[in-house]
């Protein structure tokens, strides 16, 4: 019985440990984007909405990435292809473009 036990003991303490593997890395920011965002989001414009690349790793990171390298060149990346926001129109009382005064035309002698 003894000898059973040393020997499971033995086996298990010197078997390979199997460690954790980061299957992300060294994939590009884009082909982490097609692996994993892809599925929900047809583009990553827009994603990032104007955060900074920081504070959008550190959101990757808790929700979605294997780890802050991961999350940090898929933020650097979302930051990248980010579209402004649409300009609103100027509220200055401007008109528009298309109706510009024009000059006066000229007057026809009688």
């Amino acid at each position: 019985m003894i000898l059973g036990t040393i020997a499971a003991a033995d086996v298990v303490l010197t078997s390979p440990l199997a460690f954790a593997q980061n299957l992300d890395a060294g994939k590009s920011p884009e082909r982490l984007f097609a692996d994993g965002c892809a599925t929900c989001h047809r583009s990553p414009r827009g994603l990032a909405k104007g955060r900074y690349s920081l504070t959008l790793s550190w959101f990757l990171q808790d929700h979605y990435s294997a780890g802050p390298d991961t999350a940090k060149a898929l933020a650097d990346y979302l930051v990248s292809v980010d579209t402004p926001p649409p300009s609103a129109p100027a509220k200055s009382g401007a008109k528009s473009s298309r109706s510009k005064p024009h000059p006066p035309k000229p007057v026809q002698g009688q």
